[in-house]
């Protein structure tokens, strides 16, 4: 969780009209190779980092489910739970480039609208079945930040707090979050 996803998805609720944006942390990151802080920390850094926009809605879901986050079963329940609502799947250009890879991308693009934030360093086409999604693209400005180089920096001792927003820092420190993580 740092600034550049909450400046996106500022930016998403004023670019793309949306009534809210879901905030779902990942329970069992099934892509990740690295290790993740544990599920309730990162809830609370979340919580954190949304408090006081009423248009943010933290969503456990993937955390309560059991087994792999899939964000096509993510999409599923939401949509059972409200059928009419369009649904937008917020992601910056380095994970559009990968969406081909996750599970069940076809009937997921499907289901949503992507909205695809630039990112630097990312220049890589997605798959053409991606292409062909219906999509808008979210006009951010470039932010170069990334969730490495805070656990990076944490490792290091060295200073995020430009990084993240400030309850987010000071929850990584009083926590002593990514101290322990290798190098990634």
């Amino acid at each position: 969780m740092h600034s550049a996803h909450v400046a996106l998805a500022r930016t998403a609720l004023d670019q793309l009209a949306l009534d809210e944006v879901r905030w779902i942390p990942a329970g069992e990151a099934w892509q990740k190779v690295r290790g993740l802080a544990a599920a309730e920390h990162r809830v609370a850094m979340v919580a954190l980092a949304i408090a006081g926009e009423p248009r943010y809605v933290l969503d456990r879901c993937e955390v309560d489910r059991q087994g792999p986050s899939f964000t096509l079963d993510t999409v599923r329940e939401l949509q059972a739970v409200r059928p009419d609502a369009r649904c937008f799947l917020i992601i910056g250009q380095d994970q559009y480039t990968r969406l081909h890879t996750w599970h069940g991308f076809e009937e997921l693009l499907s289901r949503v609208v992507l909205a695809v934030a630039n990112r630097p360093g990312t220049t890589r086409e997605p798959d053409q079945a991606v292409r062909r999604a219906e999509r808008d693209s979210v006009a951010l400005p470039m932010m170069d930040i990334s969730s490495t180089a805070i656990r990076q920096a944490a490792v290091q001792g060295e200073a995020f707090h430009p990084l993240v927003p400030d309850a987010v820092a000071r929850y990584i420190e009083e926590h002593r979050l990514y101290r322990g993580f290798p190098r990634s």
